[in-house]
């Protein structure tokens, strides 16, 4: 057995989206110097539950971490999917964080993913569970992930600081995606949405809902927002209120926004003052302040929003060897970091350029070629 060599990185940023990367190129990696100069150096528990839910889905996979946390050393191992799975993804960040790379490692399993994750389902910092339902699912299928099999349901809701929620993620198994030319954003013909209230009143739902309804009925009139009232044990731990809305293009797009609020988690607090303030924000006040945040979002063009750059791209990256093209609006930083990250793994450069006419941008690459070895070939 050679010794193995390592790729080295350094600090906390980008931390899944490097360790996703790492395991769908077999690729051993180092970190370093994580968060040294902080407080609380080292790890935090939200990344640390993301290494054991790696250690969970794959098999032979080996983690390190030094006694400070300040050093990880990763050596992934064969995605192996699975049924039965169950991950308490903590407190600290919601199910959306692990969400996310885990569609996309599902998709290069040996056998088709069922997990049960538990936790924060809304909150203000990650997707939401309903936005992962209405809308990154969707972005999947383009890529010709199979409809049969790719599913979100949400059992119970969760919001900080004790969250309390559970959703259980079915993910089918690709071969290989496949290409897209991806340029049509088309023009919204509808607008989604569901509004929630986990142990407040039901009256809560119906102020957003008439808040984002009052923005939206000037400038089209299909418009529907669902309502998702929680009691008892469905209703998690903590008390709060949120939307999520999705507004469906002509041509198939989906572009989404969401909030949730409820009381900070207790480290918030020490760092926000005017967090307990920001976090009670009146229900009419989240339905208009999200209805904006979503048509700012249409404003800025693009075949998905800022918050999807990253998965887009990615995915694009994974295609076969055969040319893609997909427009965006402004880039967003995690959509930079995510291409940066693509070029550090995979060798994979985009080409870039503006569109002045639409102040959109169009990205085109030829994909990595990623095929899944593992699945077995009836």
């Amino acid at each position: 057995m050679g010794k193995t060599a390592y790729k080295r990185l350094k600090g906390s940023q980008n931390f899944r989206q490097r360790l996703l990367l790492a395991t769908l190129s077999s690729t051993p990696i180092l970190i370093d110097d994580i968060r040294t100069e902080e407080t609380w150096p080292g790890l935090q528990k939200h990344e640390v539950s993301f290494l054991r839910l790696l250690e969970r889905i794959s098999d032979d996979c080996a983690v390190e971490i030094n006694e400070t946390g300040t050093k990880l050393k990763y050596k992934p191992g064969t995605v192996m999917g699975g049924k039965h799975i169950v991950h308490d993804c903590g407190v600290n960040r919601s199910i959306g964080y692990f969400l996310e790379p885990l569609l996309v490692l599902g998709l290069f399993g040996k056998k088709p993913l069922t997990i049960r994750l538990k936790g924060i389902t809304n909150d203000s910092k990650d997707s939401s569970v309903d936005t992962f339902r209405s809308t990154t699912l969707h972005i999947l299928k383009r890529f010709g992930v199979p409809s049969e099999g790719l599913d979100l349901k949400i059992e119970s809701r969760g919001v900080p600081p004790n969250g309390g929620g559970e959703v259980v993620l079915s993910v089918p198994i690709v071969q290989s995606l496949m290409a897209v030319n991806w340029t049509d954003e088309g023009m919204v013909k509808r607008i989604r949405g569901v509004s929630f209230s986990a142990r407040v009143s039901s009256q809560f739902e119906n102020s957003m809902i008439h808040a984002a309804r009052g923005i939206f009925n000037r400038l089209l009139p299909d418009v529907h927002i669902f309502t998702d009232h929680k009691s008892g044990q469905q209703a998690g731990n903590s008390p709060g209120y949120g939307i999520s809305l999705v507004a469906e293009t002509t041509s198939g797009c989906f572009i989404s926004a969401d909030t949730a609020v409820s009381y900070s988690r207790a480290e918030e607090t020490t760092e926000f003052a005017d967090d307990e303030k920001k976090d009670l924000m009146p229900p009419g006040d989240i339905g208009e302040q999200i209805a904006s945040v979503l048509l700012g979002e249409i404003e800025q063009g693009g075949v998905v929003d800022s918050t999807h750059q990253g998965l887009l791209f990615l995915l694009c990256a994974l295609c076969p060897s055969d040319f893609s093209k997909v427009r965006v609006g402004k880039l967003s930083q995690y959509g930079i970091d995510t291409l940066r990250n693509i070029w550090d793994f995979l060798g994979l450069k985009f080409d870039i350029k503006p569109d002045p006419n639409t102040g959109t941008v169009i990205l085109r690459c030829i994909g990595s070629g990623m095929k899944n070895l593992s699945r077995k070939v009836s």
